[in-house]
């Protein structure tokens, strides 16, 4: 089964952190990383979908960042 996961974050070394672990658990990136200003914030936010390939069936329960 593949799993998607959107991984979002402040335009901080945050959002660079967490897409390296996530990469370093074995996802992949997916597609092009996204920008954009949060007005409500004042920040910029970044965002970057990434896939992983595992086992098993979906369920609605499952962890994604456990995976």
């Amino acid at each position: 089964m593949k799993l998607y996961r959107f991984l979002s974050e402040e335009d901080t070394s945050a959002f660079c952190h967490k897409v390296s672990e996530a990469l370093s658990k074995g996802w992949e990136l997916y597609g092009t990383p996204t920008q954009t200003w949060d007005a409500a914030a004042g920040v910029m936010r970044c965002g970057q979908a990434v896939i992983k390939e595992v086992e098993g069936s979906y369920s609605p329960d499952l962890k994604l960042g456990a995976q």
